[in-house]
């Protein structure tokens, strides 16, 4: 009982008619605006795929060349830190 995985047929567990009549009902809703959406689901991919590869840039070294070294901050003398909100009193002064 091998089952064989087809990406459209088995979609959610969608049939042929069902996926067309979604289709069917995705044009007359959005088919003015069609190329508009199109565009902004394209872009919105790419920028995924960037930030994806991005991610992976920044985990994992190249696999050509050395890993970069890490360059430590210097280290700087402990500063005083003053506040500048104004000092109250514990109690009120008395009249």
């Amino acid at each position: 009982m091998h089952a064989t995985f087809s990406p459209l047929i088995g979609f959610f567990g969608l049939g042929t008619q069902e996926m067309m009549l979604l289709l069917v009902l995705g044009v007359l809703l959005f088919g003015r605006n069609l190329p508009q959406l199109g565009r902004s689901l394209g872009k919105t991919v790419t920028e995924f795929k960037r930030g994806v590869k991005g991610l992976e840039d920044d985990t994992e070294p190249t696999a050509g060349g050395p890993p970069r070294p890490v360059e430590p901050e210097a280290v700087r003398p402990p500063q005083r830190v003053t506040s500048s909100a104004p000092k109250f009193e514990d109690a009120p002064p008395k009249a």
